[in-house]
Protein backbone atom coordinates (compact mmCIF):
# COMPACT_ATOMS: atom_id res chain seq x y z
CA UNK A 1 0.00 0.00 0.00
CA UNK A 2 1.12 3.25 -0.41
CA UNK A 3 -0.08 7.14 0.88
CA UNK A 4 -0.80 8.58 -2.34
CA UNK A 5 -2.52 11.62 -1.25
CA UNK A 6 -3.20 14.03 1.33
CA UNK A 7 -6.66 15.57 1.68
CA UNK A 8 -7.30 18.95 3.27
CA UNK A 9 -10.05 17.92 5.04
CA UNK A 10 -12.71 15.30 5.64
CA UNK A 11 -15.33 16.04 2.37
CA UNK A 12 -12.38 16.02 0.23
CA UNK A 13 -11.47 12.76 0.96
CA UNK A 14 -14.54 11.60 0.94
CA UNK A 15 -15.59 12.71 -2.50
CA UNK A 16 -11.91 11.05 -4.20
CA UNK A 17 -12.51 7.81 -1.76
CA UNK A 18 -15.98 8.07 -4.46
CA UNK A 19 -14.54 8.92 -7.34
CA UNK A 20 -11.43 6.60 -7.31
CA UNK A 21 -13.91 3.61 -6.43
CA UNK A 22 -15.94 4.61 -9.52
CA UNK A 23 -12.52 4.14 -11.14
CA UNK A 24 -11.94 0.91 -10.22
CA UNK A 25 -9.75 1.69 -7.97
CA UNK A 26 -9.72 0.14 -3.91
CA UNK A 27 -8.68 2.97 -1.90
CA UNK A 28 -8.54 3.02 2.38
CA UNK A 29 -9.02 6.74 4.06
CA UNK A 30 -6.28 6.47 6.97
CA UNK A 31 -6.71 9.38 9.96
CA UNK A 32 -10.38 9.90 10.31
CA UNK A 33 -10.60 9.11 13.63
CA UNK A 34 -7.50 11.40 14.73
CA UNK A 35 -9.61 14.62 13.30
CA UNK A 36 -11.63 14.61 16.67
CA UNK A 37 -8.32 15.20 18.65
CA UNK A 38 -6.99 18.43 16.52
CA UNK A 39 -6.48 19.93 19.24
CA UNK A 40 -4.05 17.84 20.85
CA UNK A 41 -2.29 17.11 17.20
CA UNK A 42 -1.14 18.65 14.52
CA UNK A 43 -3.43 20.02 11.91
CA UNK A 44 -1.87 18.87 9.03
CA UNK A 45 -1.02 15.51 7.59
CA UNK A 46 -3.57 13.93 9.57
CA UNK A 47 -5.72 12.01 6.35
CA UNK A 48 -4.41 10.32 3.45
CA UNK A 49 -5.83 8.27 0.90
CA UNK A 50 -3.71 4.52 0.57
CA UNK A 51 -4.14 2.06 -2.24
CA UNK A 52 -2.93 -0.84 -3.45
CA UNK A 53 1.34 -0.12 -5.10
CA UNK A 54 -0.20 -1.77 -8.34
CA UNK A 55 -2.89 1.27 -8.49
CA UNK A 56 -0.67 4.13 -7.25
CA UNK A 57 0.41 5.83 -10.50
CA UNK A 58 -2.90 5.36 -12.33
CA UNK A 59 -4.98 6.31 -8.62
CA UNK A 60 -2.04 9.71 -8.57
CA UNK A 61 -3.08 10.40 -12.20
CA UNK A 62 -7.08 10.51 -11.42
CA UNK A 63 -6.40 12.81 -8.39
CA UNK A 64 -4.60 14.96 -10.92
CA UNK A 65 -7.12 15.11 -13.30
CA UNK A 66 -9.71 16.08 -10.80
CA UNK A 67 -7.99 18.70 -9.15
CA UNK A 68 -7.20 20.32 -12.81
CA UNK A 69 -10.99 20.38 -13.85
CA UNK A 70 -12.76 23.41 -14.97
CA UNK A 71 -16.25 24.05 -15.64
CA UNK A 72 -17.42 23.46 -19.18
CA UNK A 73 -16.76 26.68 -21.43
CA UNK A 74 -20.33 28.53 -21.54
CA UNK A 75 -21.38 27.83 -17.99
CA UNK A 76 -21.13 30.55 -15.53
CA UNK A 77 -19.89 29.11 -11.71
CA UNK A 78 -22.75 29.94 -9.14
CA UNK A 79 -20.09 31.70 -6.30
CA UNK A 80 -17.25 33.05 -8.03
CA UNK A 81 -13.86 31.78 -9.53
CA UNK A 82 -12.63 28.78 -9.54
CA UNK A 83 -16.32 26.95 -8.35
CA UNK A 84 -16.79 23.41 -10.16
CA UNK A 85 -20.86 22.73 -11.69
CA UNK A 86 -20.84 19.03 -11.57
Amino acid sequence: MQRIYEPQDLLEAELLCAMLGSEGVEVHLVGRDLLGAVGELPVGGLLGLLVADAEAERARQLIASYNSASPLPGEVPLQGPDVLIC
